[in-house]
């Protein structure tokens, strides 16, 4: 079976390979050296590359929404919208289109690649365009992602990232937020409150201490994830309007997630019997919207402060 084709950009000792055809993912983002190669996210490896499985890819973007619909139904502007359920035996629609759909390579240089999907109505009943930029130097990847709504109606959209980052039993994770959605057994909204000691990545978790699949709100759009026993971290930035976090932390698993997003979890049934500050955005016919994700890898012995995320003073 012959592997899927990647593009590999590289800047300095930083690296970054991309599959378009899985899902327009990231496959791998490291730094390599005389003496290793240090991942900053989880690679995908060869054979999950032969049959193209984006749930073992480095990254891959959430358009036209993200995490999950419930039972796949909402209703928006007096339509009512049925979508498939596009993940097994899952009951509800989850991270939209782009995920599960082949990119188009647009351009394609030394440090940068720029990709694109167009989706035309079906069940989910608006045309539409996507892009994805990506930029690495020395210092960090930045990903860009942008969506037009190509439709004669107003639609509603929600963006996001789904980044997956090497997981050790020290892994530290530290994210400033106000408020976790606390969720039924499918992973659907109950409530909000405060989180508990433990699960507050305000105070920082361990991400072999606790399970979570939870969105956060109040998030303040920076993240730390540390590596203590490499001596290395991760700072993860998100752009304006990704107000809202997705922590996941799969018991026995080698990985973990911080997705930055725009929405709730079923943010459009939330919106849809107003329930506010739910992050839903509606685009205009010929309107586009553009977030983006950049991740800045460091040694901690560069002064890099763990409560903070942010360089220490000299």
């Amino acid at each position: 079976m012959t592997a899927f084709e990647l593009i590999h950009l590289h800047a300095g000792t930083a690296h970054v390979e991309i599959a378009p055809a899985i899902g327009g993912a990231l496959a791998g983002y490291w730094t390599q050296t005389d003496q290793a190669r240090l991942n900053w996210l989880r690679p995908l490896g060869a054979e999950a590359n032969k049959v193209g499985d984006v749930l073992s890819t480095s990254s891959f973007p959430l358009v036209p929404f993200s995490n999950r619909i419930r039972d796949g139904r909402f209703s928006f502007a007096g339509r009512d919208v049925t979508l498939p359920l596009n993940f097994a035996d899952h009951p509800h629609a989850i991270h939209g289109h782009g995920w599960q759909s082949p990119w188009t390579i647009d351009a394609v240089g030394l440090n940068q690649a720029s990709l694109s999907i167009e989706h035309r109505a079906g069940a989910w009943p608006w045309d539409y365009s996507a892009r994805q930029k990506f930029s690495l130097t020395p210092a960090g990847l930045t990903v860009e992602l942008e969506l037009t709504n190509d439709s004669a109606h107003e639609m509603p959209a929600g963006l996001g990232f789904h980044p997956y980052f090497p997981r050790t039993p020290d892994t530290t994770v530290i994210a400033k937020v106000e408020a976790i959605w606390r969720t039924d057994e499918q992973v659907m909204p109950l409530y909000l409150e405060t989180p508990g000691d433990g699960e507050n990545p305000s105070q920082g978790i361990r991400g072999d201490a606790v399970v979570l699949d939870n969105c956060f709100t109040g998030w303040n759009r920076r993240a730390l994830i540390a590596w203590p026993e490499r001596r290395a971290a991760l700072t993860l930035t998100a752009s304006q309007m990704l107000d809202y976090v997705v922590l996941f932390t799969p018991a026995g698993e080698d990985f973990l997630c911080i997705e930055p997003v725009s929405h709730a979890t079923d943010a459009f049934n939330m919106a849809a019997v107003g329930i506010a500050n739910n992050g839903v955005r509606v685009l205009s016919p010929g309107q586009s919207w553009k977030v983006s994700m950049t991740l800045e890898p460091h040694r901690l012995a560069d002064g890099i402060s763990p409560r903070s995320g942010r360089r220490a003073n000299p």
